[in-house]
């Protein structure tokens, strides 16, 4: 099953002898690598961090991964200091990207934090519900300002040295919310496509993902509508469902009795389109070459290629498509074996490269359910908000259900401000093909804040290092980044009540 935040992880399935674990669809993947001479040693070091931030009696620590780079560093020059999220943190990082371009410029101290429970930052002996109770944003941020006090003296950073906050897509509301939450630690935040609303159903998600395949094909979206029609219709009998199973190439035979497996199955390949638009065009890296050259459009003209007869072949040309660029050979659909996948609670399993960490993130803290709620749906209807509330309490436990998850996302809203974040001298980005931008601040109403609206691009776009294919527009958004982070670094402190003109940047192709 497919969650929002696009992770990973870094764009590829993870494969389990019995079940295919879905790719979380959220997340920040790594970035291609640069010219061989930029590139550098990076070896993991080693934080005692506290278990629980919020019980004094509890004296319990564990070991928490964090990188450095040091090669830009300068006496005087500030620190930058990049979120880990809802999966392991990535060497590359430490030598690539569009923050390495601004540490070389600004001369700044480059850090890399992982985010407890994911990765090898491993807080307890397994990922088992009881354990999970240490895992939240909140415990996250807290893990972040202590890392920031302690961590001064290992590198002889002066009290004085402005940090400043980096992260993408969940990272991405953990930096935006560490500027808020610890403003006299960090001093500047650059949150790229971070979502900031916690919301039950997201169901503007598939919303934003028509509206981007319609842009380049209105016909593509009618015909996956006609798709997705004739698969209800045909799984209405024995003889029809056959059909869809030898099509979509299922691992397992299609029960139309078993609403979930149905459910699943048109989330599943409804993901196909939302994955593809999610990353679309990004300059990441892909182990597998061939990942790299799928976008929106190549998608759109398989679906509008009226060489095969009709719709419902060509949507299962893109699933084969698909498959075999992932290596599979066949369609998982089956809610049971996803739901066991995910039932798995040690640190060896598939389930902890980051699917169950953030399934249960999802239930207790944020939603983000990208259903098939909204009017006149191209996939279908069948994978309502529903559908993922009895997932939370089939994979942690029947105390995980709506009551729980509601409480939790007034509650999460009421910590962060929703989407009326007052703190300044932050950076929103978000791109216009990227789906999680429903859920973002995309225009600023506060002095010295900053909202970049990148027409075209899509999930954490900026945050990659340069290409030659990208669009003006983006190009322009790293060059405002680099321009507020100058003006920032090299000015005295200054009030919040100071004169600076609200700013919105809004680049269109």
């Amino acid at each position: 099953m497919k969650f929002i935040l696009c992770v990973f992880l870094f764009g590829v399935l993870w494969s389990s002898p019995s079940y295919s674990l879905k790719k979380i669809r959220v997340g920040l993947g790594e970035p291609n690598s640069p010219l061989t001479k930029n590139v550098i040693d990076t070896e993991d070091k080693w934080f005692l961090q506290k278990l629980d931030h919020f019980n004094p009696t509890d004296n319990r620590t564990w070991k928490q991964r964090y990188q450095v780079n040091q090669k830009y560093y300068k006496k005087d020059g500030p620190v930058f200091l990049m979120i880990g999220g809802e999966g392991p943190i990535s060497a590359k990082w430490m030598y690539s990207g569009a923050w390495i371009d601004y540490a070389k410029e600004f001369n700044a101290l480059c850090l890399q934090l992982e985010h407890r429970y994911y990765g090898k930052s491993h807080p307890t002996e397994d990922m088992s519900t009881k354990n999970l109770v240490y895992l939240s944003s909140e415990q996250a941020l807290t893990d972040l300002a202590e890392f920031i006090v302690n961590i001064r003296t290992n590198y002889d950073i002066p009290t004085t040295a402005k940090w400043v906050a980096f992260g993408g897509s969940y990272p991405g509301s953990l930096a935006a919310w560490l500027r808020m939450k610890f403003p006299h630690l960090v001093y500047a935040a650059v949150s790229s496509s971070g979502p900031l609303l916690a919301k039950i159903d997201f169901k503007e998600y598939f919303k934003v993902v028509e509206n981007a395949l319609a842009t380049y094909s209105p016909d593509c979206v009618s015909q996956i509508k006609e798709a997705n029609q004739m698969i209800d219709s045909q799984i209405k009998t024995i003889k029809g469902a056959k059909l869809i199973e030898n099509k979509f190439k299922l691992c397992d035979p299609l029960d139309i009795n078993t609403k979930n497996d149905v459910a699943n199955l048109f989330e599943t390949l409804a993901g196909n389109f939302a994955d593809i638009v999610q990353y679309n065009k990004d300059n990441r890296f892909y182990e597998n070459f061939e990942r790299s050259l799928v976008t929106l459009e190549t998608l759109c003209d398989v679906m509008v290629n009226k060489s095969k007869t009709t719709p419902l072949d060509r949507y299962a040309d893109v699933n084969s498509k698909l498959l075999s660029i992932n290596n599979l050979t066949c369609t998982q659909h089956v809610y049971t074996k996803m739901i066991d996948s995910y039932l798995n609670t040690s640190w060896n399993s598939d389930s902890a490269a980051g699917g169950r960490q953030w399934t249960y993130q999802t239930c207790t803290e944020f939603g983000f359910y990208q259903t098939s709620s909204q009017e006149d749906h191209a996939f279908g209807d069948k994978f309502p908000a529903k559908f993922f509330i009895d997932m939370c309490s089939d994979i942690f436990g029947k105390l995980y259900n709506l009551d729980l998850l509601s409480n939790a996302i007034k509650r999460s809203n009421m910590m962060y401000g929703e989407l009326n974040i007052k703190e300044n001298r932050v950076i929103y980005v978000h791109g216009s093909v990227d789906p999680w931008h429903a859920l973002g601040i995309t225009h600023t109403k506060t002095k010295n804040n900053v909202a970049i609206y990148i027409e075209g691009t899509a999930h954490c776009a900026n945050m990659y290092p340069p290409s030659p294919t990208d669009l003006p527009q983006l190009k322009n958004a790293r060059e405002t980044i680099r321009a507020f982070l100058s003006e920032w670094l090299t000015e005295n402190d200054i009030d919040d009540s100071s004169e600076v003109n609200n700013i919105q940047f809004k680049y269109k192709v």
